[in-house]
């Protein structure tokens, strides 16, 4: 048996553990949380076979995966210690750059930062769903810093779980993360609060249709984790946001200047992200 130890049994580390279950037979899923409705949670769905409360006995598993906020990552990586030459400890932290600084060079080569590109607005054990991984992109990040067996380890264990793999620098990912998934919080979290402050819940109801709804979906998602990232990436959040700006000013002129034409042409120029998707 390949023993996994998860830490951080929310949607990420519960549903990775039902994508392995369903390829095999051959991993021993170890649980660790500070929640302990979530320890609870993650036993009673088959999430984890066992709960333990040290990173000793996390230590000893062949696999690690570190699925908590970056800071808590990072604290994480510090106390790992006596870690075997095989161990891999995969993080999914949601930035990079800090966290691949960060690891101590004692266990740096056990490491391989990752970020897999999905998700949904719940969070908790209860929110893991099957499909969450499948065909989705996980980047992989500063592969170079990594061991070999647990480069192979890492690719081999995003690749049964259907997902396609890219490489980045860290920094590089993080610029990009912020503009196609970070900023796009920061709007619905701006879009659900100007709203709010300006309608009351009835209208709320009777008007919001689909595209308020799909705009608005992603503002439920945890303030707590979102807070950490947005901290954790703020020179790259706040670059992405003006550049937002920029766009919804030249909105609001074109409209208040009736430039009909201009907005019309501008609106089409944003249609062609969706033959890009």
């Amino acid at each position: 048996m390949t023993n996994v130890g998860i830490i951080g049994l929310g949607l990420m580390g519960g549903s990775l553990s039902i994508a392995l279950q369903e390829r095999s037979e051959s991993y021993y899923f170890i649980g660790m949380d500070h929640n302990e409705t979530h320890q609870q949670e993650a036993l009673e769905l088959g999430l984890v076979d066992k709960i333990v409360h040290s990173l000793d006995e996390i230590s000893r598993c062949d696999i690690i995966i570190l699925t908590i906020p970056v800071d808590g990552i990072i604290a994480v990586s510090r106390e790992l210690k006596n870690l075997d030459e095989k161990c891999t400890v995969i993080d999914l932290g949601s930035t990079k750059a800090k966290i691949s600084a960060s690891i101590p060079a004692s266990v740096r080569r056990n490491f391989v930062t990752a970020h897999p590109m999905t998700g949904t607005e719940k969070f908790g054990p209860k929110a893991a769903i099957p499909k969450l991984y499948e065909n989705k992109i996980v980047v992989l990040c500063d592969m170079e810093k990594s061991g070999p067996h647990q480069q192979e380890v890492a690719k081999k264990l995003f690749s049964q779980i259907g997902m396609k793999l890219v490489y980045m620098d860290a920094e590089e990912h993080d610029r990009h993360a912020a503009f196609i998934s970070h900023m796009p919080h920061a709007l619905s979290y701006s879009l659900a609060n100007s709203v709010m402050k300006q309608e009351d819940a009835s209208s709320i109801v009777a008007l919001a249709g689909g595209g308020f709804r799909d705009m608005s979906r992603i503002a439920k998602s945890s303030p707590q984790m979102w807070e950490d990232i947005f901290r954790q990436n703020r020179t790259n959040l706040i670059e992405a946001i003006e550049s937002f700006e920029v766009e919804l000013k030249k909105c609001r002129h074109m409209v208040e200047n009736g430039e009909w034409e201009a907005l019309n042409k501008w609106m089409g120029e944003a249609n062609r992200l969706h033959d890009i998707l």
